[in-house]
């Protein structure tokens, strides 16, 4: 008997299997989209000294060249990088939900794939789980189960 909506069946099993997977794919967009809100916020309110702090590093003639030009871009960035960093998270947070409910199986792939993407300081929790979730999206019975 296949249940589309109850816990027996294929369906059920697949619903069991993408749980976890999806449930941490959704605590690691969840993360990155707080990370890139509190970056628009520090970015936005404490410019001036973020630039004088940084002004004194690039200063410093012990920091070779390529780090001083890297560090200066980031910094140049403003608001741009982190508004881009909250929209790839936001998107890893909906695929997890979206996988969470067996549903739309092509968005749930992008955004394990997305969490892959090391993009914030707290992007090495998105790289083994976006690992799990390509894993268990793999499965036949899994991708047989999405609407």
């Amino acid at each position: 008997m296949t249940d589309t909506f109850g816990a027996s069946g294929p369906a059920g099993d697949a619903r069991e299997k993408v749980s976890l997977p999806a449930i941490l794919l959704m605590v690691a967009g969840g993360i990155g989209v707080a990370y890139a809100l509190l970056s628009i916020v520090t970015a936005l309110t404490g410019g001036d000294a973020q630039q004088a702090q940084m002004e004194q590093i690039l200063s410093d003639p012990n920091i070779p060249e390529g780090l001083k030009s890297v560090l200066a871009s980031t910094v140049k960035g403003g608001v741009i990088f982190p508004i881009i960093i909250l929209a790839a998270n936001a998107f890893v947070l909906f695929g997890g939900l979206k996988m969470k409910n067996l549903e739309s199986y092509g968005l749930a792939m992008a955004a394990a794939i997305i969490a892959l993407i090391p993009c914030c300081p707290c992007g090495c929790i998105g790289i083994p789980v976006g690992i799990y979730a390509l894993i268990v999206l793999n499965k036949p019975e899994v991708k047989s189960a999405f609407r």
